[in-house]
């Protein structure tokens, strides 16, 4: 009877190595966007991997400032008009300044911030999300979550505070 037991163990990790194997490849592709699975994920499932973006606070040199899911600085734009429709940071300053985007239809998750949310067309068509109707940017000179380096840039780049208001100085 032990022989048979021995037997059948093989037997039953092959069977669970098999599942496991069948299955990985679905939930990778979903998670990070690849194309591994046999079968296209369900489109719930696409939405659900791409709609992370979230807006937090975050203790700063300049204080409590308004960052991204990953702790980025966000920055607003004396350029752009508060509630517009359209970003008027485009080429070279979109390369500078990326802008906050968040997939069509999805709202970002909130942690301590209290200004209003919202989207423009971005300059690439995509949304763009806004926090009091000032369009969100990242600086591309910040390297580590907290950085600031944004702060002030030729007198017109302005860290927001939670409530979605400039912060100069």
């Amino acid at each position: 009877m032990s022989s048979r037991t021995v037997r059948s163990a093989p037997r039953i990790a092959a069977a669970l190595a098999a599942a496991v194997l069948a299955v990985t490849p679905a939930g990778c592709a979903g998670s990070t966007g690849g194309t591994a699975a046999a079968s296209p994920p369900a489109p719930s499932q696409t939405t659900a991997a791409a709609s992370t973006v979230s807006l937090a606070t975050a203790t700063t040199s300049l204080g409590t400032v308004l960052v991204d899911g990953k702790g980025m600085t966000l920055y607003m734009f004396d350029k752009d008009m508060q509630n517009a429709t359209a970003s008027a940071c485009s080429g070279q300053c979109a390369t500078t300044w990326p802008a906050l985007e968040v997939p069509a239809g999805e709202t970002p998750q909130l942690k301590g911030v209290t200004g209003t949310v919202g989207t423009i067309t971005g300059v690439d068509g995509k949304p763009q999300v806004t926090l009091n109707g000032w369009p969100l940017y990242h600086f591309a000179k910040d390297a580590a979550a907290g950085d600031v380096n944004g702060q002030g840039v030729n007198g017109i780049w302005w860290v927001l505070s939670p409530s979605g208001q400039r912060m100069a100085g």
